[in-house]
């Protein structure tokens, strides 16, 4: 007997309490491991990670996590050989290993990318501007969010072993919660060994990751109020949990990504002949084959005009005679074996279901030839396509074979393609191959509401297009209705979801210090000498320098009018300025506000700011005429360190008014500073 899989939990691997249940070599029928989650307290696992895991996690900044993901992500890229030739026990070919493996270590990768540009070199989050709740500017408010105190549980599913565990737990880990796993028994030894890995990286923060291998047993009744629940699987298990009284009763987040009849629509334009037809047919074939048609994502309902479903039904039957099935280690196969046994039967049920409204045009549900493998040992099913003669038939539209099954279903105009589209009842991912950008406003516009991504093909986009089926993790992947009604991904939204949004209303001071943003109100410091001789080391929020004044004159706007090129009317033309309904006559050019407010606030000497690297929400806000004055108030306003280098990105208010005190112009000036100076 083989030996049964160790959970990780409270920082050990853990052997069950008894012998679990046996699992199957998807292609040969050999035990590969036994599952069991028998004596694992989960209590005590939920625990662990809230009183280890968040507080190790909570002390890092949101950059430090993603240069930590970074490196795992490396770092298991060197074990891809070995989770390839275990990925092939699951059934899978070495393209759908790949697609598995890679694209979850991919994630890791995309996550710290996203992470360090777009979140803070902080462990709090801003969001949003600041809001200002009284007159005299003594009161404002601003939304921030902070991590759950809690675990993300993470329940997957079979098909995805690698990147359906990555995909959960990069973001949570970005966020700052720890994360217990829970893979399907099916193919749990490979999420098994992919947990052993992350954490002999010794890169992980101890009760950051948690593995329970097996049942969940009564892992949700421990739920708090701060815990997160992500599932992945069918609707009807998702509304069982959805409906758990811990879930329901300590208002615990729960994201599920469920079933989904995705569609593909075949525009009018994209007859034979047409690079869309081959693109169609060749999507499709795709979709059906790749692991085994075991994809949340997989086309299920081919929808094409009536005035082509032969030719569509010829041409993917042509191309699905061609598909080899067999065992992983022949070069000749093309598609392998479904998870398990099980599995089969599972699909040989939804399709009997299926015939009872259409016929098959392509593969045997009860027989396939196979290539160094047995048909009956290993879970090996043909691709089967479907023809539906009445589309109004619900079958289609509700039922799923999680398998190499697909069904074409016919339409005679755009608002029935996006009707039989919407019977689908909500749906992770859909497509439009045409060439027609108003159908394909049409059907995209039509489509949205029930569909949590759209890809739109044609020639133009093929070659790098990643297609249908393709999750991408700065995208949401996740869909309403039947489809779970949430988000797994999404890029920083995912993220967010395991944080808390707080609204804080306070004096500016003391936004100030919760922040770590200096906010318009806040004390400024001006009197210790010139932020620009400041290295990050010395520079602090709220360091400032006051500039100026500095006359403009007709001399100054003509000079720079002929220097620039700009002589737009209001600059030159003093009868045409008036007449523009927001200026009293000729006015200053914006720009060279901005060049006069640097020239008074730059410290020219060489010292720790390195270099200036753009302005952002720059608003010009009163004219400017000749003989105005100009001072300028530059404020550090953040500071950003960054992890892998010397220097660090401040961000600095700069306000400029006229000799009235009236604000002219207002925006960010970016700069990159030494983190010492003189360099060491």
């Amino acid at each position: 007997m083989t030996a049964a899989l160790r959970s990780y939990v409270s920082g050990t691997w853990t052997d069950p309490a008894d012998d679990g249940k046996p699992v199957l070599d998807a292609v040969t029928g050999e035990e590969v491991a036994r599952v069991s989650s028998a004596g694992i307290d989960m209590g005590a696992a939920l625990d662990y990670g809230r009183s280890a895991g968040g507080p190790a996690l909570r002390e890092l900044t949101f950059h430090q996590r993603a240069a930590l993901l970074k490196s795992l992500g490396t770092a298991l890229r060197e074990h891809r050989q070995e989770l390839y030739a275990l990925s092939a026990r699951t059934g899978a070919t070495l393209g759908d290993s790949k697609f598995d493996i890679d694209g979850g270590i991919a994630v890791l990768l995309s996550y710290a990318s996203q992470a360090k540009r777009e979140l803070p070199n902080d462990t709090v989050l801003p969001e949003g501007p600041v809001q200002s709740l009284g007159r005299g500017g003594t009161f404002v408010g601003q939304h921030i969010l902070t991590p759950l105190r809690g675990v993300a549980v993470q329940i997957n599913a079979f098909n995805f072993p690698v990147w359906g565990p990555l995909e959960k737990f990069a973001p949570a880990f970005i966020a700052g919660v720890p994360s217990l796993v829970k893979p399907a028994t099916q193919t749990a030894y490979l999420t098994a060994r992919l947990v052993e890995l992350m954490v002999g990286s010794g890169l992980l923060p101890a009760g950051s990751l948690q593995l329970v291998c097996g049942g969940a047993g009564d892992l949700l009744d421990h739920l708090s109020e701060q815990d997160l629940v992500s599932f992945t699987g069918s609707a009807a298990t998702a509304q069982r949990l959805r409906a758990h009284r811990a879930v329901v009763s300590r208002s615990a987040r729960f994201n599920a990504e469920a079933d989904s009849l995705n569609c593909s629509v075949l525009g009018p334009d994209a007859v034979p002949g047409t690079p869309e037809f081959d693109l169609y047919v060749e999507q499709l074939v795709s979709e059906m084959t790749v692991k085994a048609g075991q994809k949340c994502t997989a086309i299920r309902r081919a929808l094409v005009p009536v005035a082509v479903a032969d030719q569509v039904a010829e041409a993917v039957r042509s191309r699905l005679a061609t598909v080899v099935v067999g065992s992983p280690a022949e070069e000749s196969v093309r598609m392998g074996a479904l998870a398990s046994l099980e599995q089969r039967e599972e699909v040989r049920r939804s399709v009997k279901a299926l015939l009872s409204a259409g016929r098959l045009v392509s593969g045997d549900p009860d027989h396939v030839d196979v290539v160094g493998a047995s048909a009956e040992r290993g879970a090996f099913l043909a691709p089967l396509l479907l023809v539906s003669d009445d589309a109004d038939r619900p079958e289609p539209h509700q039922i799923e074979a999680f398998g190499p099954v697909s069904t074409i279903i016919s339409f005679s105009g755009t608002d029935e393609a996006i009707e039989l589209a919407a019977r689908g009842r909500g749906s992770l991912a859909g497509s439009i191959v045409t060439a027609d950008t108003g159908f394909a406003r049409d059907v995209v516009l039509g489509l949205a509401p029930w569909h949590g991504r759209l890809l739109v093909l044609d020639r133009e986009d093929a070659a790098e297009a990643t297609g249908h089926g393709s999750p991408l993790p700065m995208l949401v992947h996740g869909g309403p209705g039947r489809a779970g009604g949430g988000e797994e991904m999404g890029g920083i939204r995912g993220v967010l979801r395991h944080m808390q949004r707080t609204a804080v209303q306070a004096s500016p001071r003391v936004l100030s210090a919760v922040t770590g943003r200096w906010v318009p109100g806040a004390e400024r410091t001006a009197d210790g000498g010139h932020p620009f001789r400041k290295s990050l080391a010395e520079l602090r929020i709220g360091d400032a320098v006051v500039a100026g004044p500095r006359q403009v004159t007709l001399a100054d706007i003509e000079h720079f009018a002929e220097f620039t090129g700009d002589t737009f009317y209001a600059h030159m033309d003093e009868e045409a300025a008036r007449a523009n309904p927001f200026f009293d006559g000729r006015v200053a050019h914006g720009y060279l506000i901005l060049s006069f407010a640097a020239g008074l606030f730059v410290q020219p000497d060489p010292g720790p700011v390195l270099a200036n690297y753009g302005l952002e929400n720059l608003r010009f806000l009163t004219p400017v005429y000749p003989g105005d004055e100009l001072t300028v108030t530059l404020t550090c306003r953040q500071i950003t360190p960054r992890e892998d280098a010397g220097h660090g990105e401040v961000r600095w208010d700069a306000d400029v008014t006229n000799q009235d005190g009236k604000p002219v112009a207002s925006y960010d000036v970016l700069t990159l500073v030494a983190k010492q100076w003189p360099p060491a």
